[in-house]
């Protein structure tokens, strides 16, 4: 290994750290790779996280870039996708929402999520739905921007409720002719843009000239505006003169567990914030690593959040972060990012604010983690479960859904570290049984999953080295009683499994909640636990979720049989006829999906635009 070491270059790059078993450890970057991986393998590192990090190194791979910001994004992309033991990891959360205006003769306002499109102006991103909702509930109050779909705009005949509720001008019955609107849309991003005092100028320059014409009940309208604006801006209570967009930035860590929340200004408002948990932590802690462990957390969430994700041209921080970092996230968005530490002013009510809000999002974290853990200890002591420890227990629940045979699914949900693990969960579509035979679908889904633990337990057997798909899950619920069971029970006898894992969540009398029993495959009598026993409710959970993710699937499914496609009816302006015509002259939904914008447009009804959306839609 030193060997290898010594011939890596002073080149920009990532290395990669493997255990005996090929399991990844550690994934770093390095402005000079021969420097910073060295520096791992020094005789002071015993005794600390590098040091016990070091002891299970078995092989190394290294990549060289061109630049650190190269290094940076290929670094995070690989935390992200290999989930690394000893890298502190932020998990991946759905994309932020935008406020959209469209690029229509009629602008509209709606709330988007997804990849941008360069003929729309988009407003954000937002911590949150609601973020956007209440900026949309408020550009309707003052500009008064339609927010209707296009196909709605283009039938009306009357104003619609939003227009009686002085929500809405009415653009779609000509309440308002194109260049008041116009004016109206043009004030609305310049709000947004920050530039709040233009908009309220502008508007009192209005309000005169309409008094000065003896208009005074447009000018009524417009003062009603300014002073709905007024209220708006003084709730925010910002220095609304600072537009420059910003994103605060606070650490906490306690009790082995860390939270970062993250608050976003954007044109002088605050919009809210969100707090990150991420993994990993605790090991950082119980090694050693705990003077410096809010560093290091900061830094992993600026070098993983902002990988594909923009970057505002300031972020405030309440831990010093490296000048480096900063450096190679600026040559890497193309934009100067600022990063202030000491703030002033606002920015210091601003990281304040962030700072408690990480402090109560912390402490509700903890106490929710020490009560999911006490429901993990009271299932492990009622039904005597031995796991190597209890943070490592599995669950793993199936269930299966129908509607009179059509469309059968069966579910898998998973919990783990005393929490449901969506990310783990699976769907499995059952076909070529008898329509509603439930039993014949348990023991499909059950072949599917199990039969690969099988074959990778008799691998390890033979003498290879185990895997980690090798380990059968501590216990195995199933939604049934003494049917299901005995299917499982057929299915783990025929793969040569432990049929003492299996359990079976029989319905109580009347099929009350709280009266389940559950159903032994080994043999073992029924247990029949306290309405508020803790283990009941966590079974009750899982087996609820498992109930609740089987359904979804198994109406997706159904939908998409009866309808060719829940893709196409959901794109704006496609309804029951174009839709039809679509199928027709495509010969169905594989058709649709394969056609080119320009086969598209050729459908009776379907516009340029129009076209552009279905084919994004069904990519």
């Amino acid at each position: 290994m030193l060997a290898e070491v010594a011939a890596l270059p002073g080149l920009p790059g990532v290395y990669r750290y493997f255990d005996a078993q090929g399991q990844l450890l550690y994934v770093g970057k390095a402005r000079d790779l021969k420097k910073r991986v060295s520096s791992y393998f020094q005789k002071t590192q015993s005794g600390t996280r590098i040091g016990h990090m070091v002891s299970k190194i078995a092989r190394m791979e290294t990549t060289v870039v061109r630049s650190e910001a190269e290094a940076l994004l290929l670094e995070n992309n690989l935390i992200k996708t290999q989930h690394p033991r000893f890298n502190i990891l932020f998990r991946d959360d759905k994309s932020y929402p935008y406020l959209k205006i469209t690029s229509e003769v009629t602008p509209r306002v709606s709330y988007y999520r997804g990849a941008v499109e360069k003929k729309h102006q988009y407003f954000g991103p937002y911590p949150s739905a609601w973020a956007v909702k209440e900026t949309i509930q408020l550009l309707q109050k003052v500009f008064r921007l339609r927010t209707c779909e296009e196909s709605v705009f283009r039938n009306r005949t009357r104003p619609c409720l939003l227009f009686q509720i002085k929500r809405c001008s009415g653009p779609c019955v000509d309440l308002i002719d194109e260049q008041a609107y116009a004016a109206d849309v043009a004030q609305a991003k310049r709000f947004l843009e920050g530039r709040a005092q233009d908009v309220i100028d502008g508007l009192q320059a209005r309000m005169m000239a309409h008094a000065d014409r003896l208009e005074f009940e447009q000018a009524a309208d417009l003062r009603n505006q300014m002073g709905a604006l007024s209220r708006v801006l003084h709730q925010q209570s910002v220095d609304t003169a600072d537009a420059l967009d910003t994103d605060i930035l606070a650490v906490k860590v306690q009790g082995g567990r860390a939270c970062v929340n993250l608050a976003m200004v954007r044109g002088g408002r605050h919009l809210g914030d969100r707090p990150y948990f991420p993994v990993h932590v605790d090991q950082a802690v119980e090694l050693g690593e705990a003077p410096a462990i809010e560093w290091l957390v900061l830094r992993a969430f600026i070098a993983q959040h902002y990988v594909g994700q923009p970057v505002p041209p300031v972020l405030v921080v309440n831990t010093p972060v490296e000048p480096e970092l900063i450096d190679a996230l600026s040559e890497q968005s193309g934009l100067r990012i600022h990063c202030v530490t000491q703030p002033r002013e606002q920015r210091r009510i601003w990281l304040e604010m962030a700072e408690k809000n990480a402090a109560i999002a912390l402490a509700r974290l903890l106490a929710e983690e020490g009560s999911q853990q006490a429901r993990t200890r009271a299932l492990v002591d009622a039904l005597d479960l031995a796991p190597d420890d209890l943070d490592s227990l599995r669950i793993e629940c199936f269930d299966v859904s129908h509607t009179s045979g059509e469309a059968t699914q069966a579910s898998c949900v998973v919990f783990h570290h005393h929490k449901m693990q969506a990310a783990e969960y699976r769907r499995y579509g059952i076909d070529g049984i008898t329509a509603a035979d439930d039993y014949a679908a348990m023991r499909q889904v059950l072949m599917r999953r199990y039969s690969k633990v099988a074959e990778a337990q008799r691998a390890a057997g033979d003498g290879s080295t185990p895997s980690a798909q090798a380990r059968l899950p501590d216990l195995v619920l199933v939604d049934g009683g003494k049917g299901q069971v005995t299917v499982a029970r057929e299915v783990f006898e025929t793969l040569g499994l432990d049929i003492s894992r299996i359990v079976g969540v029989e319905k109580g009398e009347g099929r009350k909640v709280g009266l389940e029993e559950l159903v032994f495959a080994d043999g073992r009598d029924k247990v029949s636990l306290a309405r508020d026993s803790a283990a009941l409710m966590l079974v009750a959970q899982i087996r609820d979720e498992a109930h609740r993710f089987a359904i979804t699937g198994m109406r997706a499914q159904r939908a998409k049989t009866r309808t060719g496609s829940s893709k196409l009816e959901d794109v704006p302006g496609v309804g029951p006829k174009r839709r039809a015509k679509l199928m027709q002259r495509f010969g169905g939904l594989r058709g649709v999906a394969a056609a080119s914008i320009a086969d598209l447009v050729t459908v009776d009804g379907i516009s340029r635009d129009l076209a552009e959306e279905i084919y994004r839609a069904l990519r």
